[in-house]
């Protein structure tokens, strides 16, 4: 019973999968043809943007000191003091501000899609916009896209300069390293280019956020459990489609061997 019960669950996941990339091929047609909803996009891009930077700047503080704390007590045994700053704006830039920003977005506002519209679905206000010849892509869909696509770029930037400052002050004050190393090390170490690839991965990962919450609300059915099944389960395919992406995202962007170098070798 529990293996029939746990394929027919997979079967249902793959079908509202293969919904979500439905649904992303009618939101890029929409963008290109359809209308924007320029009221409906600022309120969205309000809820994603400055209603999630508080937290996603105590994230940032957070990671940034404890990367700094667990690297710092290593490299100085090392002798490679020198490059802690480096590290620190790579990981960051590369890695941690994009994909925690992310997973923080997918928790708070893919949620937050999903139990919406999921709501709306089963109180059958997705069917009056039909009935006023209203498009539910156009009016609901798009404008989080773009609010996603807009704001998690912009909350990245933040988290990544937030948690190199935290990282500069744990550095300097706790372990002591010179605040001229450790901004040199970051200037040896960054590349524009890694500037540059935190916010392309975000806004992969703002498209995938805001369709897979909007499309897994569009297909909630069975009343209220419904609505709390399908918010659950969007977070999760969220989350996954995150790490996913980002594996394949990093291994196109950033193939080959380094080239930075520790001042002083």
């Amino acid at each position: 019973m529990s293996e029939t019960r746990s394929i027919s669950s997979l079967g249902i996941w793959s079908q509202r999968l293969l919904a979500a990339v439905l649904l992303g091929g009618q939101v890029i047609v929409r963008l290109f043809t359809g209308r924007i909803h320029r009221r409906n996009t600022l309120a969205q891009m309000a809820l994603v943007g400055p209603a999630s930077l508080l937290i996603v700047l105590m994230t940032a503080i957070c990671i940034g000191s404890v990367f700094t704390i667990q690297v710092s007590r290593e490299f100085i045994s090392l002798g490679a003091e020198s490059a802690v700053g480096g590290v620190l704006a790579l990981a960051l830039s590369r890695e941690l501000s994009p994909v925690l920003t992310a997973v923080v977005l997918a928790g708070r506002v893919g949620s937050a899609f999903a139990a919406e519209l999921g709501t709306m679905r089963v109180s059958e206000q997705i069917d009056a916009l039909y009935v006023l010849k209203t498009d539910p892509i156009e009016y609901l869909v798009i404008p989080r896209v773009l609010a996603c696509c807009i704001m998690l770029p912009l909350l990245t930037v933040f988290s990544l300069f937030i948690g190199l400052g935290s990282g500069y002050l744990v550095a300097t004050n706790v372990y002591g390293i010179s605040q001229t190393l450790f901004l040199e090390s970051i200037q040896n170490f960054l590349e524009l280019w890694d500037l540059f690839s935190a916010p392309i991965k975000s806004l992969v990962f703002g498209s995938m956020i805001a369709i897979i919450g909007c499309s897994w609300g569009l297909t909630t059915t069975g009343g209220a459990k419904g609505v709390g099944q399908s918010t659950t389960t969007a977070v999760v395919t969220s989350l996954l489609a995150i790490f996913i992406s980002d594996f394949l995202l990093s291994w196109l962007m950033f193939q080959g061997v380094g080239t930075s170098t520790i001042p002083g070798t």
